[in-house]
């Protein structure tokens, strides 16, 4: 009996940590590479930047991105139940801006309902851990009606930039954007490698404003949504030549850290 001691230390020592690891703060990884000094990687960075696997992407309609994790989390971002492909997601993020960005109803089946809106009056604050992928946000204001009216006011903190952290990678998707960022809002969106962008110029944002954004993220992967009939070359010229083009002819991106371009592109992907 003496001699299982030390295996029934071992053991209430694992499970400790194992709790303690539960109740820490969650650590955004992409926040801590966007802060690290030039040619530094932070050093709890080391690990995560040698993690390996794909990520498959998969443009459904309107602003209805599917992400598939490695571990086999799948997410649909501004879920409404419209635009379906393959199973059911695991996760679904939403924004309140009309009927095609969310739904009350989502199937009872889907494990994590996440709204880009406050429901108590506060702002939504996503800071959550799901299998292989850690998601936040980053809330922005939303025009009360459609259009560029700088008088129609606004609901503050209606819309939410979500961010999901996976693979090494960071990727934002910016949801139903109404208004310019300021310094704080890319300061709390970090670095992001691949970004899915409303390119639709008016009932989102002007092409101007989205371009403007689009430059200072500076993604590795521009990935256009929320078109409408939005000319692809006009979206191009407004964000400039230092940002290449590729033309899919299907609907899924595959693609891991060690496969980002190397110049800033935006892919098309089919349906888009």
């Amino acid at each position: 009996m003496l001699r299982s001691l030390p295996a029934v230390f071992a053991l209430l020592g694992w499970l400790m940590s194992a709790a303690f690891a539960q109740d820490a703060p969650r650590r955004s990884e992409c926040l801590a590479m966007a802060n690290a000094p030039p040619r530094a990687t932070p050093v709890g960075l080391r690990d995560a930047d040698a993690r390996t696997g794909t990520v498959a992407i998969t443009y459904a309609g309107h602003s209805t991105y599917y992400i598939d994790t490695p571990a086999g989390v799948r997410i649909a971002t501004d879920y409404s139940g419209a635009y379906a492909t393959g199973r059911l997601p695991d996760v679904v993020t939403m924004n309140r801006a009309h009927s095609t960005h969310y739904t009350l109803f989502p199937d009872p089946h889907i494990p994590h309902v996440l709204h880009g809106w406050g429901d108590d009056g506060q702002p939504a604050r996503i800071d959550q851990r799901i299998g292989d992928v850690y998601i936040r946000n980053v809330t922005t204001d939303i025009r009360r009606t459609f259009g560029d009216d700088p008088n129609a006011g606004m609901i503050k903190d209606g819309n939410s930039i979500f961010i999901f952290e996976v693979a090494g990678l960071c990727i934002g998707h910016l949801g139903h954007l109404h208004h310019k960022l300021d310094d704080s809002h890319f300061a709390a969106i970090g670095r992001l490698d691949i970004v899915m962008v409303p390119i639709d110029g008016t009932y989102t944002m002007s092409l101007d404003g989205i371009a403007e954004i689009t430059r200072r993220l500076r993604s590795s992967v521009v990935l256009p949504m929320h078109r409408f009939m939005t000319p692809l070359d006009e979206f191009m010229r407004r964000i400039g030549q230092e940002f290449a083009v590729d033309m899919r002819t299907e609907r899924t991106l595959e693609i891991s850290r060690d496969t980002l371009p190397a110049t800033p592109t935006v892919i098309i992907l089919d349906g888009v």
